[in-house]
C-alpha cells in the first residue's frame, strides 16, 4: 500500500523539523517500495511512499496537487466507491487528470471539506494541506485499518503511518510507564497511547484539524450500536442470513478490484473460508495461501484449508513451516517493530505475507468476523457466565484443582486446564473485571511486580486507571454479549488484529483487504441480537449458518485454534540461551533499570518448569520490549 508522513511548523524553530522530511519519508520504504515523493513548503512538508496497486502510472504520484496549487494531499489506503464520487464531482464541473482515488479524495475535500468523510467507503489515512489558510487536515478510517501516529510540542507537529518515521524527526525518547503497565498486561499498546511520552495515535473514525498552534480532534464516525434499540423481530433469522450474504458478496466484490495479482489468505477457519468462497465465485483460479507447521501438528490446520481450496477450485499454496523457519524470521519481525507488539502470531503473518508477495500483491483476509459475530472462545465463556448451568458452576467450584494442574497452550489437555482456570477466575468477577481478565495475559498485580522500584515510582497509578477505564467504558454493569463485542471492536480489533496485519503485510509490500470490516457489514452486525451470533451450541452462529452451503462440512466439526505460534517449545529449546544470556540476562535487566530482576528471574523459572501456564506469552512481551529498547532507546538508562 503506502506510507505517509509530514511536519507542520508553528515557528522558525519548528521549521528545523522539515530538514528531516526526506529521512522520515524513507523510513516508510517497506510500505511503499515503488515510488517516493515529498512536498516542502515554508511551514509544512509532506512525504509519501507508494506501492502501486490500482494505478502504477506516473499520474498516481504523491504528494498530489490540486490545479490551483491551494491543496496538497498524501494518502494511504483505498477508496472503493471513488468512481461514484468522481461522477458526482464531474457533475459539479470538476475535471480529472488521473484514474486515481487520490485525485477524487483531493477534489472531494476541496468541494465538501471534512463532510466528505462519511461519503467514503474504504480504508485510509490521509492528510491535506491548505496553503491558502495554512491548515492541515488529517483523517483515519472508520475501523482503524490504516494507522496515524502524531506528536506535537511548542514548535512543531509531526505525523506518520509508523513510529519509525516519527522518530526520524528527532523526537524525545522517554518511556511512558502507564502505557508500559498496559502493554505488560495486553501484549500490545492501545490507542491513543504509545510507549513514548508525547507520541499519540489518532483513534479510528477520528480526524484532526491544525491551524497555527490550535489542534482540534473530532470523532466523525462510531460503530452504530444502540443496545436498547435492538429488535430481534425486525428480520427473521433467515432474513438476517440473506442480508449478511448480500452485504458480504458486495463487500468482497468491491475489494477484488485490482490491476495486480490478487489472492486470499485461507487458514481453514470459517472466516477466511467464507471470504475465499465468495471471491472464488468472481475470480477464476483464485490464488489462496495457507500456513502450516511441520513440527507442531497441534497447531496445523492446513487440512481444512485444502478442503476449501478443492471445493472452490483455487490455486492453493501451502507454506509449511518448521520451528527453524520461525526462528529464521524472528529478527526480521523484531527489527521492523518500532513499538513493542507481542502478539506472537505476527511471526507467521510476516512469513505468510512475505511468501504471498512473491505470487500476489493484494490479499483478502477474514479478519474482523470474530469481533463482530462472536467467534472467540472467550465469547462462549462470556455467554456461559451469563447463562450458567451445572457445568459452569462445577468448573468454577473446582478452581483450586485447576490451579494445581499443569497448564500450557502447547497440548490439548494442558490447554484445557488453562482455560478452565481462566474461566473459573472470571466467573467470580464483575463484568468489567472479567473482560479485563480474559483480555490480558497478566493481572495488574503481575504486571506491577515485573517493574523495578524506580519504574513504580514513575508510574502514575491514577492515570493508568483512567486509561483502563476508558477502554472498559462501553461495558455496563449488566451488559451482554453485544457489549463485549462492542468493546472488542474498540480494543482488540484495531490495536491487536489490525495492527498486526498492517505491520506485517506492509513490511513486505503486500496489501491486505478485509471484507468483514466494510462499514455496512459492521453496522449490520451491531443491529443483530446476541442470539443471532451465539448460543450454547455455536459461536459465530449467523456466519456459520449463512454460508454453510459454500463450505465443506468438516469445517463445522473442528476446534478453533487461532493463528498461534508454538512458542513454548521454541523458548525451551532454540531460544533458551538467548533468553537467559541476552534479552533477560540478569546483569542487563539490573543495569537497564526498567524491570525487577527477581521478578524476571522467577518468570524464567516458571517458563522452564513443568507448569509454564501463560509464562511464554509474558516472556515474549519482555523479549519484544527488550529488543525494541536496545534498538530504539539506545544506551541503557536512556528515557528512564
Amino acid at each position: 500500500m503506502c506510507g505517509i508522513t509530514g511536519a507542520y511548523a508553528f515557528n522558525e524553530i519548528g521549521r528545523i523539523s522539515l530538514i528531516h522530511l526526506g529521512q522520515a519519508t524513507d523510513a516508510l520504504a517497506f510500505r511503499g517500495p515503488d515510488d517516493r515523493g515529498t512536498h516542502l513548503g515554508y511551514f509544512c512538508g509532506l512525504g509519501h511512499r507508494r506501492l502501486s496497486i490500482l494505478d502504477p502510472t506516473p499520474d498516481g504520484h504523491q504528494p498530489m496537487y490540486e490545479e490551483s496549487g491551494r491543496y496538497t494531499i498524501v494518502f494511504n489506503g483505498e477508496i472503493y466507491n471513488f468512481q461514484a464520487l468522481r461522477q458526482e464531482l464531474e457533475a459539479k464541473g470538476y475535471t480529472f487528470h488521473s484514474g486515481t482515488d487520490t485525485e477524487v479524495l483531493l477534489k472531494g475535500y476541496k468541494e465538501w471539506g471534512e463532510s466528505m468523510l462519511p461519503r467514503l467507503n474504504g480504508f485510509f489515512g490521509f492528510a491535506v494541506y491548505d496553503q491558502e489558510e495554512e491548515s492541515l487536515f488529517i483523517a483515519r478510517d472508520r475501523m482503524g485499518i490504516k494507522p496515524i501516529l502524531w506528536y506535537r510540542d511548542d514548535d512543531r507537529f509531526v505525523f506518520a503511518s509508523e513510529m519509525k518515521s516519527l522518530l526520524a524527526y528527532g523526537l524525545p525518547r522517554q518511556l511512558d510507564f502507564e502505557t508500559l503497565h498496559l502493554y505488560l498486561q495486553l501484549n500490545y499498546v492501545p490507542a491513543p497511547h504509545s510507549l513514548l511520552k508525547g507520541v499519540h495515535k489518532l483513534l479510528p473514525g477520528h480526524s484532526m484539524f491544525l491551524k497555527g498552534g490550535a489542534l482540534t480532534i473530532k470523532k466523525w464516525w462510531q460503530v452504530p450500536y444502540e443496545p436498547n434499540n435492538l429488535n430481534p423481530r425486525k428480520w427473521s433469522y433467515e432474513q438476517q442470513q440473506e442480508q449478511l450474504r448480500e452485504l458480504m458478496e458486495h463487500s468482497v466484490q468491491r475489494r477484488l478490484v485490482a490491476d495486480v495479482p490478487l489472492g486470499s489468505f485461507l487458514s481453514g477457519g470459517i472466516d477466511s473460508s467464507v471470504i475465499t468462497a465468495l471471491a472464488a465465485r468472481q475470480v477464476d483460479k483464485l490464488n489462496t495461501f495457507s500456513i502450516g507447521y511441520k513440527d507442531e501438528p497441534f497447531f496445523d490446520e492446513t487440512r481444512y484449508a485444502r478442503l476449501v481450496a478443492e471445493m472452490h477450485k483455487t490455486e492453493h499454496t501451502v507454506f509449511s513451516l518448521t520451528n527453524h523457519d520461525l526462528y529464521e524470521h524472528l529478527h526480521d519481525v523484531l527489527d521492523y517493530l518500532d513499538e513493542p507488539f507481542a502478539d506472537s502470531s505476527a511471526i507467521p503473518v510476516y512469513i505468510l505475507s512475505k511468501r504471498t508477495k512473491k505470487i500476489a500483491t493484494v490479499a483478502l483476509s477474514g479478519d474482523g468476523a470474530d469481533e463482530l459475530f462472536s467467534g472467540y472462545n472467550k465469547h462462549m465463556a462470556f455467554w456461559r457466565t451469563l447463562h450458567p448451568g451445572m457445568a459452569e458452576t462445577a468448573v468454577s467450584a473446582l478452581l483450586p484443582i485447576w490451579k494445581a494442574l499443569p497448564k500450557s497452550r502447547s497440548g490439548a489437555l494442558s490447554n484445557k486446564f488453562r482455560q478452565f482456570q481462566r474461566f473459573a477466575e472470571g466467573m467470580r468477577l464483575p463484568l468489567k473485571e472479567r473482560y479485563w481478565r480474559w483480555a490480558t495475559f497478566a493481572s495488574s498485580g503481575e504486571s506491577l511486580s515485573l517493574l523495578s522500584a524506580s519504574s513504580k515510582q514513575q508510574l502514575d497509578q491514577g492515570l493508568y486507571e483512567q486509561y483502563k477505564n476508558q477502554i472498559l467504558q462501553y461495558l455496563p454493569k449488566n451488559g451482554g454479549i453485544n457489549d463485549v463485542l462492542y468493546t472488542d471492536v474498540q480494543l482488540v480489533l484495531p490495536y491487536d488484529m489490525l495492527t498486526k496485519v498492517d505491520l506485517m503485510s506492509m513490511a513486505n509490500g503486500l496489501e491486505v483487504r478485509v471484507p468483514f470490516l466494510d462499514h455496512e457489514v459492521v453496522s449490520f452486525a451491531f443491529s443483530l441480537p446476541a442470539d443471532s451470533k451465539i448460543n450454547r451450541q455455536m459461536k459465530k452462529r449467523i456466519v456459520q449458518d449463512a454460508f454453510r452451503p459454500l463450505l465443506p462440512p468438516e469445517l463445522y466439526q473442528r476446534p478453533k485454534h487461532g493463528f498461534e505460534v508454538p512458542l513454548l517449545k521454541w523458548f525451551q529449546t532454540e531460544l533458551r540461551s538467548k533468553i537467559e544470556g541476552h534479552w533477560l540476562k540478569d546483569e542487563f535487566v539490573e543495569a537497564q533499570g526498567v524491570f525487577d530482576v527477581n521478578a524476571t528471574r522467577a518468570l524464567k523459572q516458571q517458563l522452564f518448569s513443568a507448569n509454564p501456564g501463560d509464562a511464554h506469552a509474558r516472556i515474549w512481551a519482555l523479549i519484544v520490549f527488550q529488543h525494541w529498547w536496545k534498538r530504539v532507546m539506545g544506551e541503557v538508562g536512556v528515557g528512564v
